[in-house]
């Protein structure tokens, strides 16, 4: 919903000007039966961001005060326990900083209820894409973000946590064509939940079987996250969701796609998906790593996404091509998630180890060669792509060197380099920050230059 297409009247949402200290409500995004999504704007950062607030319908209302009220006191530990997974969730969130998945920068509790904050991202869920612009979703479409999917799953899984709420409204398609992962589930149902929690993150179609049963936590894993997965691409690859898993455990009506392959996908990417689609656990893969081995994919490789120059700046993460910006126009809906290009503050992490296309461009100083100079470089040897935290006011140099380049509106600069030996120095007014770094192998870096 835009600005322009507030409605005050929306039952129980806060009113654009609340203050929460330095965030200043704005609109409402969209509102679901568990909570509130609003735009804001951060006075100190002088940006905009996204605040989630925990409201759900059926067991409360707010009053006067702007304080949450139970419409009945025997709903109090139905509340207690969505609440709690709620900051399950915000705490969850908070332990990664990855491309795809959201960051969150903090949460409180206020009003008798909690709140998320996280930037502001623009796009569409993938369930909006593919109602909308079905034909802009094809073969080479999932390939080239399938590997970035995988990756944001991965990083969940190695740290001992599920998304368990994957579906098309669960991942969002941001201007620059990469996709995010949203709402994450929480790691584990609370226990004696009398609102039974867990059974909102059911998905006919998506969830697989194990997530239906009582007392399943045992049965989860990785697997689980992987055949919603599968339902995502069958789904994006067939136009329609495979029958709910329930259905199936019955009478399994879910034809194979490698039995009757659709035109134009690739037969390893068909089969990876009917694997992730068995109804046993452990018939599917046991990992992200080994569903990608079957795909033919390499997890965390970004692909070919398009990338253009952007005024002011030598080469940034950007929105789109033109030809790209023409669909994401038709598409673009007023039910976004918040969401950026490129969050969070990390330093020297690794996050994509995959090789590049040799057809990329490196679009930043070597050792020996300065920045103006280089309008392309051969792609022979490795190529690291170099996100660097740093704002307007920042100066940069890598090695000694000068370099014109400016932060997107992510805050994130961008640079493309070759093997070597780095140091990068930020310099605004009399104060320095520098990192350094050695790149030997493909990769993507997060860094964020310290005093």
């Amino acid at each position: 919903m835009t600005e322009s297409e507030y409605n005050p009247s929306i039952p129980d949402a806060l009113p654009p000007g609340f203050r929460f200290d330095e965030l200043e409500i704005q609109d409402v995004i969209q509102t679901s039966h568990t909570d509130i999504l609003y735009h804001a704007l951060d006075h100190d950062l002088e940006r905009p961001v996204i605040i989630r607030e925990y409201m759900p319908r059926a067991l409360t209302l707010r009053g006067e005060d702007m304080r949450l009220v139970l419409r009945s006191k025997q709903d109090s530990a139905a509340f207690a326990a969505g609440l709690n997974a709620f900051v399950q969730q915000a705490r969850q969130l908070a332990r990664f900083t990855h491309p795809n998945l959201m960051l969150v920068l903090r949460f409180w509790q206020h009003n008798d209820t909690a709140y998320i904050l996280t930037p502001r991202y623009d796009g569409v869920t993938l369930a909006e894409l593919h109602q909308q612009q079905p034909e802009a979703i094809n073969d080479a479409w999932i390939l080239q973000r399938l590997p970035m999917l995988c990756s944001a799953l991965a990083t969940l899984h190695h740290a001992g946590e599920l998304h368990r709420n994957i579906s098309l409204k669960s991942i969002q398609i941001e201007e620059s064509g990469q996709p995010l992962l949203l709402d994450v589930g929480v790691s584990h149902a609370p226990a004696g939940d009398p609102s039974e929690t867990s059974k909102l993150l059911l998905h006919p179609g998506f969830t697989p079987l194990e997530q239906y049963a009582d007392a399943s936590e045992d049965l989860l894993g990785p697997w689980t996250d992987i055949y919603a997965l599968g339902a995502v691409l069958y789904t994006l690859i067939t136009g329609s969701p495979p029958p709910a898993s329930v259905a199936r455990s019955i009478q399994d009506g879910c034809t194979p796609l490698a039995e009757d392959p659709p035109p134009g996908y690739s037969p390893a990417l068909l089969q990876a998906v009917d694997r992730a689609l068995a109804l046993k656990p452990e018939d599917r893969p046991q990992s992200i790593a080994e569903f990608a081995a079957l795909a033919g994919i390499a997890v965390g490789d970004t692909g070919q996404l398009p990338t253009v120059k952007k005024t002011g700046t030598m080469l940034v993460p950007v929105e789109a091509s033109p030809a790209a910006a023409s669909w994401w126009q038709r598409v673009k809906t007023p039910a976004q998630i918040a969401a950026g290009v490129l969050v969070g503050v990390v330093a020297g992490a690794l996050i994509f180890g995959a090789p590049h296309s040799d057809t990329e461009t490196a679009a930043a100083a070597t050792p020996d060669q300065p920045a103006a100079a280089m309008a392309s470089t051969s792609a022979s040897g490795p190529i690291a792509r170099i996100y660097i935290r740093m704002s307007d006011a920042d100066r940069l140099q890598v090695n000694g060197k000068p370099q014109e380049i400016a932060p997107a509106a992510s805050g994130f600069a961008y640079l493309q380099l070759p093997a070597g030996k780095y140091e990068f120095t930020l310099q605004n007014g009399s104060h320095i920050r520098s990192e350094s770094l050695t790149v030997a192998t493909p990769g993507t870096w997060l860094i964020n230059p310290q005093g």
